[in-house]
């Protein structure tokens, strides 16, 4: 009776939330199919050999159906709330003709044999149609013009790992040692039944009974809230946060999906005095609005776009800390000729060191923390941290290069046993494939490199070859490591080869992706793969594979901007096709198609 109570003030309270409540959208993502078909034919995607392969045999998941039913040239959408009072998903897709999907449907769900259940039911009002599956976790539902997934994400909870110790029954009367003891009496022991599995079971049969009710009123409320969806027009979702300009387009409240994160964790963790103290949405709301992720694939690239928004602070924070004036001398240790691969990142260090206690103050402000505990904490990090001092010890300018890929005899040493079983060590040169690399970053500080390096010295972990440092015991698996400080520039290689005199035509490159962006990197795919599989250690059945990768794609690279506009920093990752025959989907899934051969 008390259960019965339960879920029926736990029933009329959803019913009652369910004609007020407004939907709010925490993330949206939107395939925006009226753009990316100019591109590409869908139905060349969906007939694609690759894809046949996959669906072949399995005709309740045959995908060259869905165009028939749904139309796939229109947009597509999926959006939800993590912290709504009702947490959701809704999935819409448009559709072509109602009784088709009611057939398709009918057909799906069937009963697959006479002796078998159908496997969801449906229902048919005037305005849509309904299907709650038998596990009533999702309800699907149409009308003439859309199709309609819906989910709650809330899970049942209750404590089931709480469950109370039973103190262990004493069978046998205890006899102490002082305690006269008449062995001629027989003493009976007390049998007794293990109560711990009987409340056990009757605790976990009580947590099932709980859950499948949750559910039954979880499909309830689902369908009230599909009903509200159709009975007076539907509503396409829709959301300004969204590039209708991309091929696949989304967007997430940063805050709310931290929020739910927290509150995920808050919820396992048995450390709940503590949670008190975790940032909340307002936090994290006050740095970061929302994050964007678009999708463009056109014949000759597929690319991502990532799109921070912050807020005004914050962006006026991050402005400064990307918008860094580059220490020119690093250009002299640049490679003249174009290396295989790179990534140079260049950020103001002093303005990130000078807004750290800020931002700290900002993420762990809550009701547990006040203002006047964190001044505290942010005084004390201020005063232990000299801004401008500490930013000389890395200004901010760092570059990598990948050169080459160097097959070379080394020694190693190995240990074997010789005839009397004792351990022996032994030195053998073996044919190695080593990545010719340097790496190469600015400081400013006077004094506390050259120290540093003395210090290498001193400690015989440096010996001193002209005017760089050779780093010893490193030889057999780097190569030849060294250090060579150039005033503000440090440079860590294992090649002196590939430093020029700041003039070639990579550095040109580089200098005017740098005027513009603050990190960029680039990955030369046919080099790359020429280098690496001309060493020994590749085997004869990866070559062919990477060959093929090779003749397909050119590169990869990744940039980021200087400058915010409106207060959004965007990172933009690109992959380049050498071919621009078809478009990239279409080409991607004919080199996988290969590959599988």
């Amino acid at each position: 009776m008390k259960h019965f109570f339960t879920y029926f003030i736990l029933l009329t309270t959803l019913l009652a939330n369910s004609q007020t409540n407004t939907k709010p959208y925490d993330y949206f993502v939107q395939f925006n199919g009226d753009q990316l078909s100019k591109k590409v034919n869908i139905m060349d995607v969906l007939n694609h050999p690759l894809i046949n392969k996959y669906s072949e045999g399995k005709p309740d998941n045959d995908i060259n159906q869905y165009p028939n039913l749904f139309k796939l040239d229109e947009k597509i959408s999926i959006h939800g709330s993590f912290t709504d009072s009702i947490p959701y998903y809704q999935v819409t897709i448009p559709v072509k003709n109602r009784n088709d999907i009611k057939q398709f449907m009918e057909k799906l769900h069937a009963k697959k044999d006479t002796d078998s259940i159908a496997t969801a039911t449906i229902e048919h009002f005037p305005l849509y149609s309904l299907i709650t599956a038998a596990d009533k976790k999702s309800t699907l539902a149409w009308n003439d013009n859309y199709f309609v997934i819906v989910g709650f994400t809330k899970k049942y909870s209750t404590n089931l790992y709480d469950i109370p110790e039973i103190q262990e029954e004493i069978t046998v009367d205890e006899v102490s040692d002082e305690d006269p003891v008449d062995v001629t009496t027989p003493y009976e022991i007390e049998e007794t039944i293990d109560s711990t599995a009987v409340y056990t079971d009757n605790y976990y049969a009580e947590y099932e009974q709980g859950r499948v009710a949750f559910d039954s009123l979880q499909s309830v409320q689902r369908n009230i809230f599909i009903k509200s969806l159709f009975e007076k027009g539907f509503t396409t979702p829709s959301t300004d946060k969204i590039n209708a300009t991309a091929d696949i387009s989304s967007w997430i409240n940063y805050s709310a999906a931290m929020s739910s994160f927290y509150d995920a964790y808050a919820t396992l963790s048995q450390f709940t005095t503590y949670n008190r103290f975790l940032p909340s949405q307002k936090n994290w709301g006050n740095l970061v609005k929302g994050i964007n992720l678009d999708f463009y694939f056109d014949n000759d690239n597929a690319r991502v776009e990532e799109i921070i928004e912050y807020s005004k602070p914050m962006a006026d924070i991050v402005n400064k800390i990307a918008n860094r004036k580059i220490n020119k001398s690093i250009y002299n240790y640049f490679p003249d000729k174009k290396p295989l691969g790179y990534m140079s990142y260049h950020v103001n260090t002093k303005e990130a060191l000078k807004n750290f206690p800020t931002l700290t103050a900002e993420i762990l402000s809550s009701a547990a923390i006040t203002k006047d505990d964190m001044s505290i904490v942010t005084d004390f990090i201020s005063t232990i941290v000299d801004e401008e001092a500490t930013a000389t010890l890395f200004d901010g300018d760092l570059s990598m290069f990948l050169h080459d890929i160097k097959e070379t005899e080394v020694m190693t040493k190995s240990y074997e046993y010789d005839d009397n079983y004792e351990e022996i060590e032994v030195e053998k040169k073996v044919k190695k494939s080593i990545p010719l690399f340097s790496v190469v970053f600015t400081s400013t500080h006077p004094t506390f490199g050259d120290k540093l390096i003395q210090l290498g010295i001193r400690k015989k972990l440096l010996v001193q070859k002209g005017n760089y440092y050779e780093i010893t015991g490193t030889k057999g698996e780097y190569g030849d490591l060294f250090i060579l400080k150039d005033n503000d520039v440090i440079v860590i290689g294992n090649s002196h080869e590939y430093f020029n005199t700041n003039n070639g035509s990579f550095i040109k490159e580089v200098k005017k992706d740098l005027k513009q962006n603050y990190f960029v990197a680039k990955l030369n795919i046919p080099e790359i793969s020429n280098a690496y599989s001309h060493t020994a250690e590749t085997k004869t059945t990866d070559i062919k594979k990477i060959d093929q990768f090779a003749t397909q794609f050119s590169d990869v690279t990744l940039q980021s901007s200087k400058k915010l506009i409106d207060n959004k920093l965007k990172f933009e990752l690109r992959l380049n096709s050498l071919k621009s025959n078809k478009n990239i989907i279409l080409q991607t899934l004919d080199f996988v198609e290969q590959l599988s051969k």
